[in-house]
């Protein structure tokens, strides 16, 4: 087990920015001789004599072969990102010069950075706990406004202050319980019991908050499949097109006219949903269409919503309820979306599907409710509004320590119902506090650590 022991005692170096040819590139060093490393290959200035926060201007230089000129900016520890002493070098971003600073870092003594150890050793300086480290991958990851305001509120510590307020708590309460046992012969009470409940109520309201958001954290985060599924010609590419505002599907009157899956990505209120345009599902001898058949039933197993389109001029109520019953047997998230309803009317689509609930009533080709379906389908998929200044839970390794938490939680309160004596009340305490400290990183093992930030792009 491990805590924040602090970082390693060797200087690592990588590129910090992205692959590739731009204006400006940076290549970052980190560690005790990261100064005296770059002083090596620039004698425009003694580095080592010079503030930190500083920025210095200059050629780099190595064997007396000018590399390129640069800006150096300094970061002395402990004031830096790692926490350590920190150089950044800016340079031309010719992919070519990038790797010539590279390799004469390495030759002076550097070596090159693993996958996120310039934040897995800012967390083991104590700059950033294991949260706000994890929220750095998500930030650099971030595609939406939702997904970005969300790695935001956490690397800036939203998350980690609500689970430090609650072990607060439980550590208090757990100290005077533990007390308690001391003096158990004399059968006293240090720990306000009625405060106790209250408290576990508390902690268990707002945890389960925490669990629950981590549909819409995952949501917001990976984005989610959404399978647009229904008979030929129910007018799927039409929607599909009408969404993206875009021909990106071919739209003809002739059934069967897609053969296989179309994907785009669309961004609907800052989630990203990947549109999956399949083939219409029917019985086919043509071996082609059959195919794209199968692929469509694939597509909408793995999908995490289905849309199911359907012409209300042509679909029967029974077929109707007989496709939902289908669905629920297969466990599918759906939604049943009446299309062509302007053909009808749209007043007689609602009349004649009165007995099916939850229908969404569209024109795809005259563009009729489609904000209403948007609408409709992201609260389908988070389960209501966004709000991004609360924490949202992203993380599945947070996710299962914070239900942990919670049955441990559980534990507690049951045990009070219960009258159960303060060394098995301890017990359930001392479980949730675990899985507090384990989200934080405040007890992890080394090996769990390397997982972690080995997900992380380098130079990060």
């Amino acid at each position: 087990m491990i805590g924040k022991t602090g970082g390693h005692d060797d200087t690592i170096v990588a590129i910090a920015t992205a692959p590739g040819v731009g204006a400006i590139a940076v290549i970052r060093l980190s560690g005790p001789e990261a100064i005296q490393i770059t002083d090596k290959l620039f004698p425009a200035k003694q580095l080592a004599e010079q503030p930190g926060h500083t920025l210095h201007f200059g050629s780099l230089q190595q064997y007396g072969r000018v590399i390129d000129e640069v800006v150096v900016s300094l970061y002395r520890a402990p004031k830096s990102y790692t926490g350590e002493e920190v150089v950044e070098i800016s340079c031309h971003g010719s992919p070519y010069i990038q790797q010539q600073i590279l390799e004469a870092c390495i030759t002076s003594g550097a070596r090159m950075a693993r996958p996120g150890e310039f934040t897995q050793r800012a967390f083991l300086n104590g700059k950033l706990d294991l949260t706000q480290a994890e929220s750095v991958a998500d930030l650099i990851a971030s595609n939406t406004a939702a997904s970005h305001q969300t790695a935001m509120q956490q690397m800036r510590g939203g998350f980690s202050r609500e689970l430090f307020a609650l072990r607060e708590q439980l550590i208090k309460f757990s100290a005077l319980i533990e007390l308690e046992l001391d003096f158990s012969q004399e059968d006293v009470e240090f720990a306000d019991r009625s405060a106790l409940y209250t408290l576990v109520n508390e902690a268990l309201a707002e945890v389960e908050r925490l669990v629950q958001s981590f549909k819409a954290g995952n949501v917001i985060k990976n984005g989610v499949n959404t399978a647009i599924i229904g008979r030929p010609n129910a007018g799927k590419s039409t929607l599909l097109n009408t969404l993206l505002n875009e021909n990106r599907a071919i739209v003809s009157d002739i059934a069967g006219t897609t053969r296989d899956t179309i994907e785009e990505v669309l961004n609907i209120g800052g989630i990203l949903f990947r549109l999956i345009d399949t083939a219409g599902i029917r019985e086919s001898t043509d071996t082609i269409e059959s195919i794209g058949v199968q692929k469509s039933l694939e597509k909408m197993r793995e999908a995490g919503i289905v849309l199911y389109l359907f012409d209300v001029s042509e679909l029967s109520v029974d077929e109707l309820l007989a496709q939902v019953r289908e669905f629920d047997k297969e466990g599918l998230q759906f939604m049943l979306v009446g299309n062509k309803a302007d053909v009808l009317g749209f007043e007689e689509a609602r009349a004649k599907f009165s007995l099916v609930p939850g229908v969404i009533f569209i024109s795809a080709k005259e563009h009729g409710h489609i904000d209403e379906l948007k609408e409709k389908l992201v609260a389908h998929v988070i389960g209501g509004a966004i709000n991004t200044e609360n924490t949202i839970i992203t993380n599945v390794r947070h996710y299962a320590a914070l239900q942990e938490v919670y049955a441990a939680l559980r534990d507690v309160k049951n045990g009070m119902d219960n009258r159960l004596p303060g060394d098995l009340l301890a017990l359930d305490i001392r479980r949730s506090l675990h899985f507090l400290a384990d989200i934080a990183g405040e007890v992890t093992n080394e090996d769990r650590l390397d997982y972690i930030f080995s997900k992380f792009c380098i130079g990060k």
